[in-house]
């Protein structure tokens, strides 16, 4: 990961046009989704920040990875056809993560994070 990459917008000018387009993807659902998250890049990767980490993506050489945390084990049959690991599921540009699938987990992610926050309180 480059380690000098300031924003999403210059992470994302680094890509291949197809990747382009399958991050932006993953980025206006989140938007549309938590429009007062914002934008960070962390370890080098376009993360959001919605009353903590929310969620993040990344390319990779043969792949791309959208990063929702340790949800994914929660989300594990509607990610069968998907390479996951912990807080981690793996796709291409050509076999991208369903957008209402993405909207599900960002959805909870959000319940998540408010809940800690509640808990805080």
């Amino acid at each position: 990961m480059n380690k000098s990459i300031k924003t999403v917008d210059e992470y994302m000018s680094l890509q291949p046009e197809a990747v382009i387009l399958a991050l932006e993807n993953i980025r206006q659902i989140v938007k549309t989704l938590a429009p007062e998250a914002e934008e960070v890049i962390s370890y080098g990767m376009p993360m959001f920040k919605y009353k903590g980490m929310l969620v993040g993506f990344a390319a990779f050489k043969n792949h791309c990875s959208f990063f929702p945390g340790g949800v994914v084990e929660y989300f594990k049959n509607e990610l069968k056809d998907f390479k996951i690991a912990k807080g981690t599921i793996q796709f291409t540009v050509e076999k991208p993560i369903p957008k209402a699938l993405i909207e599900k987990i960002v959805l909870f992610r959000m319940g998540e994070n408010e809940a800690k926050t509640l808990a805080k309180k």
